[in-house]
């Protein structure tokens, strides 16, 4: 009885570390998730426009079925390739933040292009003779391939942002938590936005009061203005966070200027002023960031366009959409 009891002791501690361990990797996913928050923004404001065009009945499937692919692309694909490079390569980390941080500011600069450039129509907007379902199919696979790309970043500057020297499983359950927490957040928000028309319409015609109405007719015609503000912000966060990572990489790889040059003249602003200095040093150190991740981003334009994608065409024997 006495090592019944001993061994119910034994069991009992271990699973209070383990409790206590899987706390701690909750507290750390969630600093260490706090990092990728413009990957986040973005995210959740470019997934919309995925939808447009569908019936309402099917808009919440699809955003589902996009859902499923992010957690999929997340814990299938790149926890397990983040938890190889933590262990094997972690000097390939820098790097690879600042490809993806090359990555935003190349998608928001471009977005910034096409502003005073628009695109001409693409195939994609010739879609009159096909099926709901085939369109449906198409969208929620392009959804997923770009949900990949800020997935892979999300986890890349989540792994980056644990310390270092724990065990495996713990960063493991801590990017997982990264993982679905952000998932269920950004789908979650995406699914709220794209049925706030929806709700603001039953709200005019069936709410009993007239303050109801009204607020649902608030809501439909609100509802626009705030897409375009997400795609600003999401744009924005883009271009300052691409910026800060590919700075602070080139920092970690040994050229300081430039990093540390925001750095002095964030602290500037701050000391300039008496109330809200760590909101202005942040507000100079963004918006620094911002105008190299712009730059950059431009500069990155025909490097992409003219060369690594007509690449990529003829190696993968892809052909460029026609027009």
């Amino acid at each position: 009885m006495s090592g019944l009891l001993a061994l119910l002791d034994d069991v009992a501690g271990i699973a209070k570390i383990a409790a206590t361990s899987i706390d701690d990797a909750a507290g750390q996913a969630a600093k260490a998730g706090s990092k990728a928050a413009g990957a986040l923004i973005d995210d959740a404001a470019v997934t919309p426009k995925y939808v447009h065009g569908f019936k309402p009945a099917r808009e919440l499937p699809i955003v589902g079925k996009i859902a499923l692919g992010s957690i999929k692309n997340k814990l299938v694909f790149l926890l397990p390739a983040a938890l190889l490079l933590s262990a094997f390569a972690p000097w390939l980390i820098t790097p690879l933040l600042m490809l993806g941080g090359s990555y935003l500011c190349f998608e928001g600069a471009e977005k910034v292009y096409h502003l005073f450039k628009p695109h001409e129509p693409d195939a994609e907007g010739h879609v009159a003779a096909e099926t709901a379902d085939h369109l449906e199919e198409k969208r929620v696979k392009s959804a997923v391939k770009t949900d990949f790309i800020l997935s892979a970043e999300i986890m890349t500057i989540g792994l980056a942002a644990l310390p270092e020297g724990q065990p495996i499983w713990m960063e493991a359950i801590a990017l997982a938590i990264i993982g679905i927490g952000v998932t269920v957040l950004v789908y979650g928000s995406v699914a709220v936005i794209v049925k706030a028309d929806d709700a603001g319409l039953w709200l005019a015609a069936n709410a009993r009061f007239g303050a109801t109405r009204a607020f649902g007719r608030g809501m439909v015609k609100f509802m626009p203005w705030l897409m375009k503000a997400l795609m600003i912000v999401g744009t924005a966060a883009m271009i300052w966070v691409g910026g800060n990572i590919v700075l602070h990489g080139i920092a970690e790889l040994g050229w300081h200027a430039p990093y540390d040059w925001i750095h002095h003249q964030a602290e500037a602003a701050a000391h300039a002023v008496e109330t809200a200095q760590s909101f202005v040093a942040w507000a100079v150190t963004a918006f620094f960031d911002g105008i190299f991740g712009l730059a950059y981003g431009l500069v990155l334009i025909p490097i992409v366009t003219r060369v690594i994608q007509p690449i990529y065409r003829a190696l993968t024997g892809k052909q460029k959409p026609a027009h």
